[in-house]
This record gives C-alpha cells, sequence and structure tokens, in this order.
C-alpha cells in the first residue's frame, strides 16, 4: 500500500514536469548554472589549496644578480647556496634563459618584446629548501644575508607571495560564498514560483480532489516531490556538465597559469555528492514555500 501511494506521489509529480515543460526547462536550467557556478568555485578551490599545501612543504628562493656581476661573484655567492644547510641549487637561469622562459610563457604575445634594445631580465639562482629545513625566522635571516652578498640585486622568498596569494584566496572564497547564497536565494525564488504556476495550472483538480475527501498532505507531497526531482536532476546535470568541461581542460595537457606539471583533479566525491544533496534541498524547500504561500487548502 505504502508503495503504491509512494508510486503514485511520483507520477503525478512527473506529470505535473511534464505539463510545464518549458517552464521546467527554465527552472532547471537556472539551477545548473547556478550549482556549475558554485562546482566551478569548489573545483578551483580544491586544486588551488592542493597546490598551496604542496608548494608549503618545501620553501624556495629566487635570488636575482645584478648586470654587472662578476664570474667571480657568481661562483661565490654558488659556493655559500650550496654550503647552506637542507640547500639545493635547482638551476641557474641567465638573462637569456629568463628571456626565453617569458616568451614562451607569453606565448602569441611574445611579439610585444621584439622592441626591446635590452634584456631587462635579471640572472638568477632557483634555490630550494627540502623537508626539515630551518624554521622560516632563520631562513629570512639568510635571506638577508644574500642580500649583503655581492653581485645580488634582490632575493624572494617564496613564504612572502604564498603568503599574499593565500590572503588573496581567503578573499575570493569569502566572495563566492556571498555569490552562492545569492544563488541559492535566486534558486528558492524560482523553484517556488515554478511550483505555484503548477499548482495554478491545477487548481480545478485540487477543488475536485478536497471534495472527494483527500487530506491537505495527499495533495501536497507530488509538488514536494516534483521540487525534490527538479533538483536532483539539476544537481546531477550540472555535475556531469562541469565533468565535460573538466576533461576539456585537461585532455590537452595544457599548461596552468604558465606552470608546467601543476595537477589538476576533478572533485572529490563528497563534494559532488554535497552539490548534488544542495540541490534536492533547495528543490525541496522551494516547494515548501510556495505550498505554505500559496496552496491554502
Amino acid at each position: 500500500m505504502r508503495l503504491g501511494l509512494l508510486s503514485y506521489f511520483f507520477r503525478q509529480a512527473a506529470r505535473n514536469m511534464t505539463q510545464n515543460r518549458l517552464v521546467q526547462f527554465l527552472c532547471m536550467g537556472t539551477m545548473i548554472i547556478s550549482m556549475l557556478i558554485l562546482g566551478g568555485f569548489c573545483l578551483v578551490f580544491v586544486n588551488v589549496s592542493a597546490w598551496i599545501q604542496g608548494w608549503d612543504e618545501t620553501w624556495s628562493m629566487s635570488v636575482y644578480l645584478r648586470d654587472d656581476v662578476s664570474d667571480d661573484q657568481r661562483q661565490a655567492l654558488a659556493s655559500y647556496l650550496n654550503r647552506l644547510p637542507s640547500a639545493e641549487i635547482k638551476r641557474f637561469i641567465s638573462k637569456d634563459a629568463a628571456l626565453r622562459e617569458f616568451k614562451r610563457i607569453l606565448g602569441p604575445q611574445a611579439s610585444l618584446l621584439d622592441g626591446l634594445q635590452t634584456n631587462p631580465l635579471p640572472a638568477s639562482f632557483e634555490v630550494g629548501f627540502r623537508k626539515g629545513a630551518t624554521k622560516s625566522q632563520n631562513l629570512h635571516v639568510v635571506q638577508k644575508e644574500i642580500e649583503r652578498m655581492a653581485g645580488v640585486a634582490e632575493v624572494q622568498f617564496s613564504e612572502e607571495w604564498l603568503g599574499r596569494f593565500e590572503s588573496f584566496i581567503h578573499m575570493a572564497r569569502v566572495f563566492g560564498l556571498v555569490v552562492v547564497g545569492l544563488l541559492c536565494v535566486g534558486v528558492l525564488f524560482i523553484i517556488s514560483n515554478t511550483i505555484k504556476l503548477t499548482i495554478y495550472s491545477r487548481r480545478e483538480e485540487i477543488e475536485v480532489m478536497k471534495m472527494v475527501g483527500a487530506t491537505d498532505w495527499f495533495i501536497r507531497v507530488p509538488f514536494l516531490v516534483e521540487g525534490l526531482l527538479q533538483g536532483m536532476i539539476s544537481g546531477v546535470l550540472s555535475i556531469a556538465t562541469l565533468f565535460l568541461f573538466y576533461y576539456g581542460l585537461t585532455i590537452q595537457r595544457a599548461q596552468w597559469f604558465g606552470f608546467a606539471g601543476l595537477g589538476v583533479d576533478f572533485l572529490p566525491l563528497e563534494y559532488t555528492l554535497c552539490i548534488v544533496l544542495l540541490c534536492m534541498v533547495l528543490g525541496l524547500f522551494g516547494s515548501f514555500v510556495a505550498i505554505g504561500r500559496f496552496f491554502d487548502v
């Protein structure tokens, strides 16, 4: 008996959705776009957090040299860097190599540099500190010592730009949450009005059902199921669309932001389930609001 009643509720919900195809299409389209924006934020933050965690495991320094640095000064600097505990010179980048790398990053816009009379980029040493290196405050002392050496123009410590980058990510996360909150409110409004239109189109049938003794919740449940189905379908389609977008980007194995080797992963299973569940909750709550304000039975 209960299974038959449940089957009736789902059949009625499916009937409501098929009778108002255009309205349902617009409603679910809005939900899909909203959840795509949410999923896009999650995808970016999951991968950026993983990159930051990987970068945070090893500190690095970029030691930029003056243009007039002598070979002896460069050798003395290299010897000092090699003697640092847990440090390793990853590579030496000459001025010409730095310019070639910059042109490679610019890609089609590299022609903008053709008018340069001289190479403005400095030579540099890329120095990495392995796990278990000296605490960051000691590394800052090393940074100051290197800056005082002859031939050194500037020393950039990875912790500095990493901290600024994390601050930017934090602000972007707050902005993203605000945007997602506004989108959720918009989705609730659209779902609520979609259910109201469905109720209005069936008002005569509802009156007949009331006259033959149908209870309030017997009439209301199909509309709640309709909102639930709208949310579930929209959530699944948004995840599928997001995966196709992700696959289309990663299949080319493009270099992200000019850095090769940055791994890009899709959303973990718990994130995808949460997005689908959020869609279902929004659909259910939007339907509840509609029958509570419009459906006076």
